[in-house]
């Protein structure tokens, strides 16, 4: 199954990243295809914040993203993270 298509893989990576980037925010409130970063955003993330998403992706995942266009590829929304983390 793809990961924008699994709700558990979804809820986990919303509660992973509020807990990481210290939101006051119910993690089953963020959307699914709203973007993670940036003014517009629901958390508003920024650049530190990407830091401790990367380093928790590879704690809990074993996922290692070392390029940062990779990164922001990847970060675009819950979807987009979850689609790489669970690509079928």
């Amino acid at each position: 199954m793809k990961g924008s298509q699994d709700p558990a893989l979804k809820a986990r990576l919303k509660q992973m990243i509020v807990t990481e980037t210290d939101k006051d925010v119910d993690p089953a409130t963020l959307p699914d295809d709203q973007p993670l970063f940036g003014p517009g955003s629901a958390l508003e993330l920024d650049s530190v914040d990407g830091l401790q998403i990367s380093m928790a992706l590879q704690m809990q995942f074993n996922l290692r993203i070392e390029d940062p266009k990779q990164m922001r590829r990847i970060l675009v929304n819950i979807d987009t993270l979850a689609d790489y983390i669970q690509p079928q």
